[in-house]
């Protein structure tokens, strides 16, 4: 049996204006008031966003877990998923420092008053990331990415055999899993067209809401995000 469909697919959500040093300097001068933009205005953002990501994990009574170094994230997911009994949920909450892209400031001085002003410039941190990996019953797993460096960037990763296996599932369709695909099933007719349901209007809707018991505390409010994703495709086959 051979069908095409999505892999694995991370969705970018992010606020395209604070993507800029402008952008962000707009938002706290023009948005918050301030005189001037500077990284320390981020940082009660910031701790607020932590403590709200860590109270998740309370009210949701799953493990906070540091990611080790070198330690396969799948791998702790899907031991996790073994024990997992409920149709959907949240699994556990994974915490991991990664190099990233963020906005620092630097004193600069004024030639003609000789004044010093914070600039806020491009440089790069270890900063802490929340990943929230949950099982959806529609999409089956999944988890989502939270930076907690300003502006908060997050990613939202779905994989297409995954969804596939759980429309099977819904369906009471048997079949043989691969880790990544599958290898037969009972019924193989309607394969195909379930691998086609996965569309951008289905994927959008999704990420714009998701289910009501996955659902992660929303990110600090500093402007309306967008959606943007990236795929890539395989064609599983059988033996």
């Amino acid at each position: 049996m051979e069908v095409e469909g999505i892999d694995r697919m991370y969705l970018n959500v992010y606020v395209p204006a604070q993507q800029r040093a402008g952008g962000v300097a707009n938002f706290f001068r023009f948005h918050r008031g301030h005189q001037f933009a500077s990284s320390a205005l981020m940082d009660p953002i910031t701790k607020a966003f932590i403590a709200q990501m860590e109270q998740f994990a309370k009210q949701q009574r799953v493990p906070l877990v540091q990611f080790e170094k070198g330690q396969r994230k799948d791998d702790v997911a899907a031991a996790y998923r073994k024990k997992f009994t409920a149709e959907e949920g949240v699994l556990f909450v994974g915490k991991a420092q990664e190099k990233t892209s963020v906005l620092r400031t630097e004193r600069r001085r004024n030639e003609q008053t000789g004044a010093t002003y914070p600039w806020l410039v491009r440089s790069t941190a270890m900063v802490n990331h929340y990943y929230v990996y949950c099982v959806d019953r529609d999409f089956g797993p999944f988890f989502l990415k939270f930076c907690t460096y300003f502006p908060y960037n997050a990613k939202l990763c779905l994989n297409g055999h995954e969804y596939l296996k759980q429309q099977l599932t819904n369906r009471g369709i048997e079949y043989e899993a691969l880790d990544n695909g599958i290898l037969s099933c009972d019924d193989p007719k309607p394969v195909q067209a379930l691998c086609d349901g996965l569309s951008a209007e289905k994927i959008d809707g999704y990420g714009g809401s998701g289910s009501a018991r996955c659902r992660t505390p929303l990110r600090p409010k500093i402007g309306k995000p967008v959606i943007g994703i990236r795929s890539r495709f395989c064609k599983p086959s059988s033996r």
